[in-house]
């Protein structure tokens, strides 16, 4: 797992490993390569917000399905 130096708590924590796996996931996906120390201060910013903003839509779309099967 990753070190996590963010401030930001999840609101479930005991989704840190499935939100890591998707971080990785996603990265393969667009040819961005993680740092495997953990540190991100390396890295473009365009590639961090791609990782960012993709995950994000990911996640909304996750939310979006689980919703519509909810309500059907």
């Amino acid at each position: 797992m990753s070190q996590n130096r963010s401030s930001n708590q999840l609101v479930v924590p005991q989704a840190t490993a499935a939100l890591d796996q998707m971080k990785y996931e996603v990265a393969q996906e667009l040819g961005i390569q993680i740092p495997q120390d953990g540190y991100y201060g390396n890295m473009a910013t365009r590639d961090a917000g791609s990782l960012g903003g993709y995950i994000t839509r990911k996640l909304v779309q996750i939310a979006e399905q689980s919703l519509a099967g909810q309500f059907k």
